[in-house]
């Protein structure tokens, strides 16, 4: 059996690829594939103006410390708090480094003030103006008596950025276009299908909009534009949202990721396909209306509770709640609104407002059983106790300290079928509606503390939502959840359940069995890290959160409830920042403690939590594979890799990864060093393949994406093709060149194919609007590929077919007239292989299919069901073995999970093995020789090019 972290989800992981997460201060771009390698930078200097500070922990890849503790410097007391950071900041020069102190390029994100004087100041990091993602800077202070002193400071900063412009050369049309076919290639299932009855092919769901020039903080720093891309997941019709990053020189889509924070770890986004403005009523109400009026209802649990509506001037009840303001000042403060969204997509209730959503609109004070099976009595009720819990713990005024209004939408769908899910999506908690096994996911008090606190990190730390950042926002919404549920529900710390969540959302199970989450489970340790891509839950969000928010639940029951929720809020709001991991986390609990005034033996319960589930400085170095590594820490995001005849090529980063990606040649057996091939032009060089005699890749530049090729032995390099827009799937063998090419006028892709030796390019299928190919895989000048047409009556038909290069004719392979969808070919000396959907039943399996060239001979591989059967997503093959992917949809998250590789015989005698036992992501699979099979692996934490000579078998 597999090594498997039950991970408990409402719904199905969908079919991803991309690369690992890292680890350290940079956890988003890890996530993304744009790994940052821990190293500590030196200690920040100790001069005359910079006295030692009780506790100084160093930046990692900058000069600014990103933690210290135990100050009492005297800062000017008159003047804004933002004024007076910056001021401390720029007297301490020899401490921080940080060189531009003026409010152009250390901007104020916003102070909030405390108990006993306490001032927070959070500043954001420019550089020419430009915003530097996740450069965040606190500084604490007190101020009391008419003086002001900085306490201590955290953060990061980051010193080293240099860069010539802050001007893109890419254009925003180009950057969207690019980041459009990124997204639409993260959403595909891997095979190609065909449109939905009514539905054109060349039909565009995804779209993108410009957003702000960003710096990323490698190295000197990457120039990118920032494009939000919006629409629908294809696979099952819930929301997209992805920010995606395009490098300002080349247009290379450099990370991607979510921009929805959901309770459960499904393949769902955020999106918006409708766009309307908040529906929200004004603050100001008209005299003589009733600001309160009492009424109840009763919870999904049976309990009967109290809830305040609100009677508009036109007499009818509103579920919106005025109750928590002051009786003095009756028109200002919090208010709280419920929204009837039953049966609207969820694809138009994220990032946006339905269009003509109201609020739940009750004819009487008392709530008949149409509110509780909603979910509205739970969702309004239970968002009241959120608020009542921040307020009177934190003096916390709503979700962003201000008293901001808090909005709730129940009843979503996807699809007209239930969401089994609820997300946050930066300005409003949206809940399914649920069904069949799940309730409405209002019914738990912990969804709605969960989701309501993504609200309080985003004005907080603002955590970003990917790798370990983002599973520390995870178990931060996770923890505070659980403590609110336990409150408002009156359970004790000490009931076996009380580190379950989401274990109220099921009509039949138990708590236990129904759970998505287990704070207590004892058992989820950093040694339980799963290397993970975006693929895969956004980097790990919801996957590794448990590492962190178990030790935080741990430390909750030895130290009691109160101590322990103050420490971690504390850590929240006044020393975390966007990008920390595990290891920063840890070390702002422990410093939050100090200052709250924690005992040694306190102290040693905070560090004995987080030592216990293996947070530790250095934890990664623990992660082991069975593989042999060929390259570690490539640092490449999304690129894959290619072997052919003992050789392979990949895409490669510096240590930080900071530079542009460049292609590098090696041999597959390990033996000597790689060496670099393409030129360090600035641009990005991917999607290499090598057939052991020529190394080819696409140059991704401003205005076009060049195809380079150059001889394995040495040589001039030359272009032999280019295009304007996205490609994929560059294949080589000899003189032939295949890739797909994205037509960005038709929202179609093409198999083009070049001939290097005579120069002789085309398109396999003609290139009509109509007509769609891609996946192609090419032997001695002929090239395979899945196309989509239409038959004599205009359906769309799906199958495989071979195009021979030196007589132009094609060959169709023998695909089922059933068949659903149809996945990559792989041409060996056995013929031709391809992956085949004929069943919708059966939940995402699909059946591998070989024949011979001519199409005779059909034989199945691999089964589409039963013994032998495989979650089929992509392959690879050579003449002696097929290697498959797999990514099976779950409803929990686990290692067995996440795409892994099986490998067969090309006769699919023996049945399919596993080829690595490793933990974590395993991607582009690339055969080269007998069955020596190279991918890269997230199981480090790092994205590795690694290699197995034969499977290992059962795991």
């Amino acid at each position: 059996m597999g090594t498997s972290v039950r991970r408990r989800t409402a719904g199905a992981p969908g079919r991803r690829t991309g690369v690992a997460v890292g680890q350290g201060i940079a956890a988003l771009l890890a996530a993304a594939g744009l790994l940052v390698t821990a190293v500590p930078a030196a200690h920040a200097g100790t001069t005359p103006d910079a006295p030692a500070a009780s506790g100084t922990t160093p930046g990692s890849g900058t000069d600014t410390p990103s933690l210290v503790t135990g100050l009492n410097e005297e800062v000017a007391a008159s003047g804004t708090a933002a004024d007076a950071a910056r001021g401390h900041l720029k007297a301490r020069k020899g401490r921080y480094h940080i060189a531009d102190t003026s409010a152009k390029d250390l901007t104020s994100v916003g102070t909030t003030t405390g108990k006993g004087g306490k001032e927070t100041v959070r500043l954001q990091q420019k550089y020419k103006g430009v915003e530097v993602l996740g450069g965040q800077y606190v500084v604490r202070m007190t101020k009391k008596d008419g003086k002001r002193a900085v306490t201590g400071t955290s953060g990061n900063y980051f010193t080293k950025l240099k860069l010539d412009t802050v001007t893109p050369r890419v254009s925003e049309k180009t950057a969207i276009e690019r980041a459009v076919g990124a997204v639409a290639a993260k959403y595909s299932d891997g095979l190609l299908r065909a449109p939905a009855k009514g539905q054109k092919t060349a039909e565009a769901d995804f779209k993108g909009t410009a957003g702000d020039v960003t710096i990323l903080p490698q190295g000197t720093g990457v120039l990118t534009r920032h494009i939000t891309v919006m629409g629908t997941d294809p696979a099952d019709g819930s929301p997209v949202q992805q920010e995606v990053y395009i490098d300002g020189h080349s247009g290379f889509p450099v990370m991607q990721y979510s921009g929805i924070q959901t309770f459960g770890a499904t393949n769902t986004a955020a999106g918006a396909t409708q766009d309307a403005a908040t529906p929200a009523p004004d603050a100001t109400l008209p005299a003589g209306d009733e600001l309160v009026v009492k009424g109840n209802g009763v919870r999904y649990n049976g309990q009967k509770v109290d809830i305040n509506l609100y009677r508009d001037t036109k007499g009818a009840l509103q579920m919106i709640d005025y109750g928590r303001r002051d009786a003095d000042s009756p028109f200002e403060g919090p208010m709280i609104a419920t929204y009837d969204a039953r049966g609207r997509e969820a694809s138009s209730a994220s990032g946006v407002w339905p269009v003509g959503v109201k609020y739940f609109q009750p004819a009487t004070p008392e709530l008949g059983e149409e509110y509780t099976n909603s979910g509205a009595v739970d969702a309004h009720w239970a968002a009241g106790k959120v608020y009542d819990y921040y307020k009177n713990h934190f003096g916390r005024k709503s979700l962003d300290g201000k008293d901001g209004f808090i909005y709730s939408l129940v009843g979503v769908v996807s699809n007209g079928r239930p969401y089994n899910n609820a997300f946050w999506d930066g300005q409003k908690m949206v809940y399914g509606q649920g069904g069949g096994d799940y309730r409405t996911f209002s019914a738990d008090t912990d969804v709605v503390g969960h989701e309501m606190t993504h609200g309080v990190v985003q004005h907080t730390a603002n955590l970003v939502y990917a790798g370990q950042s983002g599973a520390m926002n995870e178990a931060l919404a996770d923890y505070f959840g659980n403590a609110i549920d336990l409150e408002a529900n009156g359970q004790s710390m000490d009931d076996p359940d009380a580190g379950l969540l989401g274990e109220d959302l099921c009509t039949t199970l138990g708590p236990r069995e129904c759970a998505l989450r287990d704070l207590n489970d004892g058992a989820t340790t950093s040694k339980n890290f799963i290397g993970v891509t975006y693929g895969g839950d956004n980097g790990g969000v919801h996957l590794n959160s448990t590492i962190f928010s178990g030790a935080l639940w741990d430390m909750r029951q030895d130290l009691g409830a109160e101590l322990a929720d103050q420490i971690v809020y504390r850590a929240l709001s006044a020393y975390m920042t966007p990008l920390d991991g595990f290891t920063e986390g840890r070390a702002a609990v422990i410093a939050a403690a100090q200052e709250l005034g924690a005992t040694k033996a306190q102290l040693k319960v905070v560090k004995r939590s987080f030592d216990a589930h293996g947070i530790v400085p250095g934890w990664e170095k623990a992660l082991g594979v069975d593989t042999d590594s060929l390259l570690s820490k490539v640092n490449i995001n999304n690129t894959g890799v290619g072997a052919g005849g003992g050789k392979y090529a990949v895409s490669r980063s510096n240590e930080d990864g900071s530079e542009p990606y460049s292609v590098w040649l090696g041999n597959t057996s390990g033996k000597g060093q790689p060496q670099l091939v393409s030129a360090n032009n600035g641009d990005y060089n991917v999607y290499a393949d090598t057939d052991g005699k020529t190394v080819v890749w696409a140059d991704y530049a401003s205005d076009a994406v060049r195809i380079m090729a150059r001889p394995v032995k040495g040589g001039l390099t030359k272009q032999v093709d280019g295009i304007g827009s996205n490609i994929s799937g560059l294949v080589v063998d000899g003189d032939w060149v295949a890739y797909t090419a994205t037509n960005p006028q038709y929202g179609v892709t093409n198999v083009r194919y070049v001939n290097m030796k005579t120069g002789e390019r085309g398109l396999v299928d003609g290139g009509l609007p109509y007509r769609v190919s891609g996946l192609p895989s090419i032997r001695d000048g002929k090239i395979a590929y899945v196309a989509l047409t239409p038959d004599t009556s205009g359906n769309p038909t799906l199958d495989v077919r071979v195009f021979d290069g030196a007589t132009g004719t094609t060959t169709k392979m023998p695909v089922s007239d059933t068949v659903m969808g149809v996945g990559q070919t792989a041409i060996t000396d056995d013929g031709v292989f391809w992956i085949e959907d004929d069943d919708a039943t059966d939940t995402g399996k699909a059946a591998v299919r070989r024949a011979n060239l001519d199409g005779s001979d059909a034989v199945t591989v691999t089964p589409e069901a039963g013994e032998g059967s495989l979650y089929a997503y992509t392959l690879t093959a050579s003449d002696d073995a097929v290697t498959v992917t797999t990514a099976p949809p779950a409803t929990w998250w686990a290692n067995d999970t996440l795409m892994k590789l099986y490998q067969v015989a090309p006769d699919g005698k023996g049945g399919p093995q596993r080829v690595s036992c490793n933990r974590g992501e395993q991607a582009y699979g690339a055969a080269d020789e007998g069955k020596r099979v190279l991918w890269l692996d997230g199981t480090t934490g790092y994205t590795d090019l690694v290699t197995r000579e034969r499977p290992a078998g059962a795991c």
